[in-house]
């Protein structure tokens, strides 16, 4: 009863009981989103042009070290014929008919395979000398009938005929006939082969731009302008003055010593 009582009087105080709080987890978990921005169109421009630029510098580098070969190749003979060949076309053209170029490149070809560089600059000096003569005074060569036929441009016949002979040395030093110590001979005979060729269309030419008198060299008979075999002392003096020029050329370049 007393137990009773005090509780009446005296109520007791009874927190009430929570319920557990368990960790709440999300049922997938998400990476977090990221914005990726699209390039602008002048950006992918100028990433083309970095790889076009990356593309032509290695087609470069490896077209000249194909060209630098040293000892000459097929391939650098080939490639640096095809470059200078491009680059001079209007020179060419000024001075061969198109076969006449075909020819050329043939001759330009085997000779940078044989000598190098220094035996194609000896042609090509010896080709820029003797157009230039050729066009001396072409219309009064015209005018007398003894003019170069196409204004002066030559055919593969001329080209094949004033190169043989430098084309056989070519060949032999290229199959290295006689070995290291034949070297020598077939430079300087290439050089030599050129020289007179030279010497011979610049006399011609020359001496039927300004020969006063020319004379038949096997009965030393007087006989007009452009006759066939005739010299004359201005055509003879020239022709000789180029052979010296391109003789140099060639030493100067390594060809011969």
């Amino acid at each position: 009863m007393a137990l009773m009582a005090s509780t009446l009087l005296f109520p007791l105080h009874v927190s009430p009981i929570s319920s557990p709080k368990f960790p709440q987890f999300p049922l997938f978990s998400l990476p977090p989103k990221t914005l990726i921005s699209k390039p602008s169109p002048a950006t992918i421009r100028s990433a083309k042009m970095v790889v076009r630029a990356e593309s032509l510098q290695s087609l470069v580098s490896g077209t000249l070290n194909i060209v630098r070969s040293n000892p000459a190749t097929w391939h650098s003979a080939l490639l640096s014929n095809l470059l200078i060949f491009i680059v001079g076309s209007p020179i060419l053209v000024s001075g061969l008919s198109v076969s006449g170029i075909a020819s050329a490149f043939l001759l330009g070809t085997l000779t940078w395979r044989a000598f190098g560089p220094s035996g194609f600059l000896l042609v090509a000096t010896y080709f820029i000398l003797g157009t230039a003569a050729t066009k001396v005074k072409m219309a009064q060569k015209e005018a007398q009938g003894v003019a170069e036929k196409r204004k002066g441009r030559r055919g593969p016949g001329s080209v094949i005929g004033s190169s043989a002979a430098g084309c056989v040395c070519a060949l032999l030093m290229i199959n290295k006939v006689g070995g290291e110590a034949f070297t020598q001979l077939w430079r300087l005979g290439f050089v030599a082969s050129f020289c007179t060729k030279l010497s011979d269309t610049v006399s011609s030419e020359i001496g039927k731009a300004y020969g006063r008198i020319t004379y038949l060299v096997t009965t030393f008979k007087v006989v007009p302008r452009g006759t066939e075999g005739a010299v004359s002392l201005e055509g003879t003096f020239a022709g000789l003055l180029a052979a010296i020029a391109l003789s140099f050329v060639g030493c100067l370049l390594g060809n011969c010593t």
